[in-house]
């Protein structure tokens, strides 16, 4: 282990947080650029304001730029983006560093938890009444506190168990509509408070922050959702639970695969757990078709970041490894797609834990648990419909 004081690995901490925040933004940027977009996109000639552009992902900003023809439009769409890659990356540091200030420097993850959960909440509803949504938000955030708690209580089997239910019940709760990918954001938040757990005085802090967190995203919720039309009760989200429904086969799927990820990992006595989790999270996608693609993505650029990582680990001075995963960052802002994305967001992830293991085993251990996850995954992708095919078929053949 490298010789960082206390000090220094809080920083790491803080800067890690910031980054997990930075990149699921990002993600969330690009969700709400088709909309953006679709509203500009008439017969005559429009321009988007200041605030539109600032929403667009990244993908959607170069292809802006790169379709505008006069100049002085086009540079005033480079300024834009430009100042928006470092205005994202200020938020996010203003943000966790609140959260930090008022619980804690290792609870500045609740700071990454709460905000991603605003920003869904802000445009995606539950498909229930909005009362009900309000609901909805409880369970998750209780889940949010007692879930992660738990399971760091125990041994890691039993923990498996409270991971699969705790993961499922944050999906039938959160994720009704799949096209919002609110599982990114709700089992990350998940996953994240798991692998940066506390005791004592920091989990009471820690529990406050949550809570703080649930009332302002209820508060969102009900402001910006209080007019949608409803057809469903929060009942109906457990009533109309089918396990032969395509969403609920990848509610359950997702669940098996996360916990069972971080099992293996934890029965090899390997740290960090939650790299494995999260990899399969990204992998795991509602439509079985998409997974190949995002698993090779998953496992050859998070070796592409560790590999970026190492060159700056060997090439900058001691001081400045705090401060990799803020250039990560601004990588993570200028990338266009989801492959370099993963690439750069390694680098906040490696640099505390290369404070805590030393480098060489940090990057091994990033590439090994990513790499694995997303194998994993798509090993489970084609092993558990098969499965759930013979059990059907079975079960049929009892019922004649």
């Amino acid at each position: 282990m490298n010789n960082f004081d206390l000090s220094e690995n809080f920083n790491k901490v803080f800067i890690d947080s910031v980054m997990d925040l930075y990149f699921a933004t990002v993600q969330r940027l690009a969700l709400n650029s088709y909309d953006i977009l679709k509203k500009n996109n008439s017969g005559r000639k429009r321009y988007m304001t200041f605030y539109q552009e600032l929403q667009l992902s990244s993908v959607a900003s170069k292809q802006l730029i790169k379709a505008t023809e006069d100049k002085k439009e086009r540079y005033r769409h480079i300024l834009i983006y430009n100042f928006k890659v470092y205005l994202v990356m200020a938020f996010c540091v203003a943000v966790v560093s609140l959260y930090s200030h008022f619980t804690g420097n290792n609870n500045s993850v609740v700071g990454v938890t709460v905000l991603l959960a605003v920003l869904v909440l802000r445009q995606a509803d539950f498909g229930i009444r909005t009362t009900h949504g309000l609901a909805s938000i409880v369970g998750i955030f209780g889940i949010l506190i007692a879930g992660p708690k738990l399971s760091n209580m125990v041994s890691p089997v039993p923990a498996f168990f409270i991971n699969v239910v705790c993961i499922l019940l944050l999906m039938i709760l959160g994720c009704h509509n799949v096209i919002m990918y609110n599982h990114s954001t709700f089992v990350l938040g998940y996953l994240l408070l798991q692998g940066y757990d506390v005791t004592g005085q920091e989990y009471l802090y820690r529990v406050a922050g949550l809570l703080v967190g649930m009332v302002l995203c209820m508060a969102i919720f009900y402001k910006n959702q209080k007019n949608r039309p409803y057809r469903r009760s929060f009942l109906d989200l457990f009533r109309e639970f089918d396990i032969n429904s395509a969403r609920n086969r990848w509610y359950i799927r997702l669940s098996l695969v996360v916990s069972s990820a971080m099992l293996f990992m934890s029965l090899l006595g390997l740290p960090r757990a939650m790299w494995a989790g999260i990899a399969s999270m990204s992998v795991c996608l509602p439509f079985p078709d998409d997974c190949g693609e995002r698993a090779g993505k998953r496992a050859a650029f998070n070796i592409v970041g560790c590999l970026l990582f190492v060159i700056l680990y060997l090439v900058l001075p001691e001081s400045m490894y705090p401060y990799i995963g803020m250039i990560g960052g601004i990588g993570v802002g200028y990338s266009a797609g989801y492959a370099w994305q993963t690439a750069f967001n390694t680098f906040g992830a490696l640099s505390i834990a290369s404070g805590l293991f030393g480098m060489p085993y940090a990057v091994a251990l990033r590439i090994g648990a990513n790499v694995f996850g997303a194998a994993y995954t798509m090993a489970c992708n084609r092993i558990l419909p098969r499965l759930a095919a013979v059990f059907e078929q079975r079960r049929e053949q009892v019922s004649e």
